[in-house]
């Protein structure tokens, strides 16, 4: 991370004020350890269960490995029979549902499907009192995180959404910058990533690094490869013909069926930096702007910008996200760093620019003799490893399906609000936008026959 220089003119926050004003946004909770559990010799190793151990869901299994792995899941068996070269005792399936017929063997489930069935094996976990490390994005779509936060909430187990840029020192020196009033009180942030997968041109496809381009919904089947359960790779999807635009991953996340394109997914990593530090959850309004909607695809290149009302002491908000060629004004007239991805607060005194890694004050003469707070953020004993000792003693995690809840829905609204194509107003108590019931088919979806989430 770049050093910045240091004087003497910040603002340090007490630790007792940061416990008081960051409980939530660190999702700090406390949890009463599930039935499995309890009377356990805390020195012991975890009995987990993978759902899900390909592709990422791969590097996850290995990030928990130093636990008991217990049973391996997957809908594409190649996956399951190479995860099952480390872990040979190992339970194997290929339905999540009859895993839970065996839930006596585990005290804790990765979830690491893809988006569209994420709700359905966490919430199975949940109701069998598991402890549930799942993946980001959290949910398919906004009824989904609010059935899964409540369901975490009833549970009173360790969750984590697998938001792991969260673990990193960066975000906690900006967050602690931002609650110690370094720029003062922040009324605008912009929050944009270059990653530009979904509907466009084979010849924007290659030049954005998408690994596929794809125009419309395929008609044709082509042969299902073999090891690879279809039908239950679909499940609570309408069935339709196999065709590698779907699989293998990521190539199903810019379908609208499956994933929900750039937004709900690096959102979940890039939104968090402000979630984090100002506190947010349900936003007032959201609005956004892109090419014309395509029935079945997600766009490549839009924005969103959400309106928050004041939280505590904080001013109202504007938070405007950018993806594939859709910039800030301020980057596109090289009026600040040019990073190719990043979150820019904007407050009363100055700015703070951060991307993963590393972050700066502006302008930067304006803040040559700052001086910065006493770091007052513990670091991270690794995001996985976070979960795991949660599991164990019944602690904390700062991405517990409480504030990951608010922050999935959130990025689903920001898709909402660009598939209706209008500003939305949204009552988050109800679920509703009072101002276009045309967005309810976009919050909720129908499943198929045979799967239901409640």
């Amino acid at each position: 991370m770049a050093e910045l220089p240091t004087t003497a003119a910040s603002v340090p926050v007490s630790r007792r004020q940061f416990l008081k004003q960051t409980a939530l946004a660190a999702g700090a909770s406390v949890l009463a350890a599930p039935a499995i559990l309890r009377g356990q010799n805390l020195n012991s190793k975890l009995n987990i269960a993978c759902i899900g151990v390909g592709g990422r869901g791969a590097g996850n299994l290995s990030a928990v490995s130093n636990h008991n792995i217990v049973a391996l899941c997957d809908v594409y068996e190649p996956a399951i029979e190479r995860a099952a070269m480390t872990f040979p005792k190992a339970r194997k399936e290929v339905d999540f549902r009859k895993l839970f017929e065996h839930e006596k063997e585990f005290d804790a489930v990765v979830v690491s499907t893809c988006e569209h069935t994420h709700a359905f094996a966490t919430l199975a976990a949940l109701k069998a009192g598991k402890h549930v490390y799942c993946e980001k994005p959290l949910t398919h779509n906004v009824w989904e995180a609010r059935v899964i936060r409540e369901a975490a909430a009833k549970a009173k187990v360790a969750t984590q959404m697998g938001i792991q840029i969260h673990a990193g020192d960066n975000y906690r020196r900006v967050v602690e910058l931002i609650q110690s009033n370094a720029i003062g009180p922040v009324t605008e942030v912009h929050v944009w990533v270059s990653r530009a997968w979904g509907l466009q041109s084979p010849e924007d496809a290659k030049k954005h690094g998408d690994i596929v381009s794809v125009q419309e919904l395929p008609k044709e089947s082509k042969p299902i490869p073999k090891g690879l359960h279809w039908d239950l790779w679909l499940g609570p999807v309408a069935d339709r013909p196999f065709h590698d635009v779907y699989f293998p991953g990521p190539k199903w996340y810019r379908w609208w069926e499956f994933g929900n394109g750039t937004m709900s997914d690096l959102g979940s990593h890039w939104n968090d930096l402000p979630f984090w530090a100002l506190k947010l959850q349900a936003p007032l309004a959201i609005e956004a702007a892109g090419p014309p909607p395509h029935a079945e695809l997600a766009p490549a290149s839009m924005q969103a910008t959400y309106e928050y009302g004041p939280r505590g002491d904080q001013p109202a908000l504007k938070l405007t996200w950018y993806q594939g060629v859709n910039k800030p004004a301020l980057w596109t007239e090289g009026k600040i760093p040019q990073f190719d991805s990043g979150v820019l607060f904007v407050g009363s005194q100055g700015m703070l620019l951060s991307d993963y890694s590393k972050h700066v004050l502006l302008p930067e003469k304006q803040f040559a003799d700052f001086k910065r707070p006493a770091p007052f953020i513990p670091a991270s004993i690794g995001h996985h490893a976070e979960w795991l000792k949660a599991c164990e003693t019944s602690g904390p995690t700062t991405c517990n399906f409480e504030y990951a809840g608010w922050l999935t829905e959130a990025n689903h609204l920001g898709n909402v609000a660009y598939r209706v194509g209008k500003r939305l107003e949204w009552d988050h108590v109800e679920m509703k936008c009072p101002n276009a019931p045309e967005a309810d088919k976009f919050l909720r979806r129908q499943y198929r026959e045979g799967w239901k989430l409640v």
